[in-house]
């Protein structure tokens, strides 16, 4: 780890309000707690095993080319990376910091250059990594490489890229990864999170397959340590006045597969509520103070979540529900929950990739490969940036689908989406909607994005 980001043994509101640096760990009560500041507050992250070990397999170099897990994940960022800090790093380190080996730090291997930025732009502007997904043998269409801009893809194994996802509140993953690719049928995602060290090791560290104790060891870390945003610049302590913001309350949050799913896969047959988030609903009646700012600031917060919980969203388009290879309504009388459904998570609690439309050609930009794909029984064609889930199943029907992520943490780890298209939380709200044509006012965006903010 860098270890200029950590100091022991501060009280938490030195911490928090008299020049909180990078990173802080805070022992109180037997629990330890992992502070970082943000553009937004302050991110935190709590073990239940009452400390952080260090020592831990995740950050160590145990592949041949320098890089451990924490490479991609780090905690002030949400256990993720930021493209602001990508930046950051290849300044300080003139591109030899250990995310920027080539393998898929840079656009294409073969092309790339050290200290030279243009050959790493997709991890430097959007944070992405580069993926290489071979053709499924099973394919039901076959793949034209239309535009590849870095000069990696073939018809049968094409690159793509990807932000890497979080390795922290495990506990509410029904999929891993963005595709499911490490997802075995019938297998419990706990045991997944095995193979997925494994992978990360042979592939992005380029080592050999670590032993079943170092995978235990990884896995036993990430499922240990929970992250949420604790602190607003305005609205101060997200757990303050009867709010249940930060990530020990996060920590207590019942989850398991199918909880709360809007269409019927939850085990116990209990009805889809759409109010996912109630961190803050204390806010909306809260009696006012002294502090003006600090007031706005959580009733702002407020009105987002009940945004978030309430506002009807007219479901269309989107494969996996109502898409265009779906047979079912035209349109879905949804909310925000009905595809972020997990309570106070916000991911979806049952695999179920959807495309919602992120890698169609009318939203491509220049630097993006496009892909033309052909159904080999249909003769129909679409043009996609990533194909998404299809690449593993083979399936014509999953061209674009890709998973919800968790919601938590989302003020540490800008760009937003797989593909990093959305640069701050306002674009990702824009986004949406323009996306279902909700005709956001300017107040209910921003509203939405201080709540997003806070999470």
């Amino acid at each position: 780890m860098r270890s200029k980001k950590l100091g022991w043994g501060i009280a938490a509101a030195v911490l928090l309000l008299a020049g909180l640096k990078m990173s802080s760990v805070l022992q109180a009560e037997n629990r330890s707690i992992l502070i970082s500041r943000n553009a937004a507050g302050a991110v935190a992250t709590f073990s239940t095993t009452g400390s952080f070990d260090f020592n831990n397999p995740f950050f160590k170099s145990i592949g041949t080319n320098g890089r451990s897990c924490f490479s991609c994940h780090q905690p002030d960022q949400s256990w993720g990376i930021s493209a602001e800090d990508v930046q950051r790093r290849f300044k300080q380190s003139k591109g030899t910091d250990p995310i920027f080996r080539p393998v898929d730090g840079a656009n294409c291997p073969t092309t790339a250059r050290e200290n030279d930025p243009t050959t790493y732009s997709q991890l430097l502007n959007r944070g992405l990594i580069r993926i290489d997904r071979p053709l499924a043998a099973n394919a039901e269409f076959t793949i034209e490489v239309t535009s590849d801009p870095y000069a990696c893809s073939a018809p049968t194994d094409i690159s793509v890229y990807r932000r890497p996802l979080p390795t922290t509140n495990l506990k509410f993953l029904s999929t891993v990864m963005w595709d499911g690719r490490e997802n075995v049928p019938g297998q419990a995602v706990f045991i997944d999170f095995l193979q997925q060290a494994s992978d990360a090791t042979t592939i992005h560290a380029q080592g050999v397959a670590p032993d079943a104790a170092t995978r235990e060891a990884i896995r036993q870390f990430e499922t240990s340590i929970f992250t949420a945003q604790v602190f607003d610049h305005r609205a101060g302590s997200l757990s303050d006045d009867g709010a249940t913001g930060g990530p020990i309350a996060l920590s207590q949050q019942e989850f398991f597969i199918g909880i709360n799913d809007p269409l019927g896969s939850n085990p116990t047959n209990a009805a889809f509520d759409s109010n996912i988030f109630n961190l803050f609903k204390a806010w909306e009646t809260l009696p006012r103070h002294g502090d003006e700012d600090r007031n706005e600031a959580r009733a702002a917060i407020a009105r987002g979540e009940k945004i978030f919980n309430t506002f009807p969203i007219p479901i269309f388009g989107v494969g996996g529900l109502n898409g265009p290879f779906d047979k079912s309504q035209a349109v879905i009388p949804g909310f925000c929950g009905t595809c972020h459904d997990s309570p106070n998570a916000g991911d979806h609690s049952v695999v179920a990739p959807l495309n919602i439309g992120l890698t169609d050609l009318s939203r491509r930009t220049p630097d993006q490969p496009l892909f033309t794909l052909t159904n080999k029984t249909t003769g129909q064609v679409v043009q996609t940036t990533d194909p998404g889930r299809a690449m593993v199943s083979g399936k014509w029907i999953d061209i674009g689908k890709f998973k919800g992520p968790i919601l938590r943490g989302l003020a540490a780890r800008a760009p937003y989406f797989h593909n990093g298209s959305a640069t701050t939380l306002l674009d990702a709200v824009n986004f949406y909607d323009t996306r279902f044509d909700l005709n956001f006012t300017p107040q209910q965006k921003s509203d939405l994005v201080a709540f997003l903010s806070t999470l």
